[in-house]
């Protein structure tokens, strides 16, 4: 069984490319860092595509938009926090035997899933790289608005997309 074909190494590396431009376009300042809209495609590739895309694209995606807009410091824990919120939001969208649907309890809750991690590690790595807890707390109420704008945007392409059968279209044969 092969691994990786074109088609799927294709999608992977749009997907990375469609993450960082998404989260470098719009930078909205919150403490520590920036609000953007690179979730939705995080979330969008997690519901598409299997957990290696996802990863891909969370993390890879997301680290080279730190990179190329002047957070390097950032770039290896948004590389993990990232990547792994998109291995978890696939992982958890993909459970069941039957294909993921906008409308399920699945697709929900493995954005959820997604937004909290995605909380979680920028509150964790913003105290430990700037040495206090409450500094990492400072950043919740920005990344929690990030992650509802995410989560609605999300929704909407992805009923839009659904809607007019293109999810189907994108995530066959990957």
């Amino acid at each position: 069984m092969k691994r990786f074909s074109a088609k799927k190494i294709t999608i992977a590396a749009l997907s990375i490319a469609l993450v960082c431009i998404s989260t470098a376009i719009i930078h909205i300042p919150i403490p520590l860092g920036y609000m953007h809209l690179g979730n939705i495609c995080i979330l969008l590739c997690s519901y598409l595509f299997p957990w290696d895309i996802g990863l891909l694209a969370g993390g890879v995606g997301s680290a080279l938009s730190d990179l190329l807009t002047g957070y390097p410091q950032w770039v290896l824990p948004t590389l993990i926090i990232k990547g792994i919120m998109g291995y978890a939001g696939s992982k958890v969208t993909h459970a069941g035997k039957t294909p993921a649907r906008m409308l399920s309890a699945r697709t929900f809750i493995g954005a959820v899933v997604s937004i909290v991690i995605m909380i979680a590690g920028y509150t964790i790595a913003g105290g430990i790289m700037y040495g206090s807890v409450a500094t990492g707390l400072a950043q919740v109420p920005g990344l929690t608005t990030e992650g509802i704008i995410g989560i609605i945007g999300f929704y909407v392409l992805g009923f839009v997309m659904e809607k007019c059968h293109a999810s189907k279209f994108i995530s066959e044969g990957v």
